[in-house]
């Protein structure tokens, strides 16, 4: 769990920094119009936070095993406009919902970590692996799509 949470450390203090280095025009560009910008990737990395911190909670409590609803990525990231956000705004968000979840996260007992989660497709997982399954996802976005010049 250490690494996970020192990696969510890690983008919090470093994410915004790069955006820093960035332009507007960088920033905001869709490469293609069905692909995001760099703040809207940004903004569905805030989603899977909002929709990952209440998994991490509900795994705890729920009956086991806990099934992961799925939910409509592309329409939040329309719904929630980011693309028109000021960046900010989004990175602020992005600090805050983080944060929130190291807190969360350094606060689990390390038995419930074993708890199975059923994550569709006949396939199951303990809350551990969907744990670091969220710093994957983060780092696939930032490494192949937001740190990208």
């Amino acid at each position: 769990m250490e690494k996970v949470i020192n990696g969510i450390n890690h983008w919090i203090q470093a994410l915004p920094k790069e955006f820093t280095t960035m332009s507007v025009t960088e920033i905001s560009n869709r490469s293609a119009p069905n692909k995001w910008s760099k703040k809207e990737i940004l903004g569905h990395l805030c989603d899977s936070a909002i929709n990952n911190l209440g998994r991490f909670l509900q795994v705890q409590y729920e009956e086991q095993p806990y099934v992961i609803q799925p939910y409509n990525q592309v329409q939040c990231v329309i719904l929630q406009n980011y693309q028109e956000r000021p960046l900010q705004d989004i990175v602020t968000l992005f600090q805050a919902l983080n944060n929130q979840i190291v807190h969360v996260l350094q606060n689990i007992p390390s038995e419930k970590l074993s708890y199975i989660c059923d994550i569709g497709n006949n396939e199951e997982k303990t809350l551990e692996w969907l744990i670091q399954d969220y710093l994957e996802h983060m780092e696939h976005h930032i490494y192949n799509q937001i740190l990208v010049k």
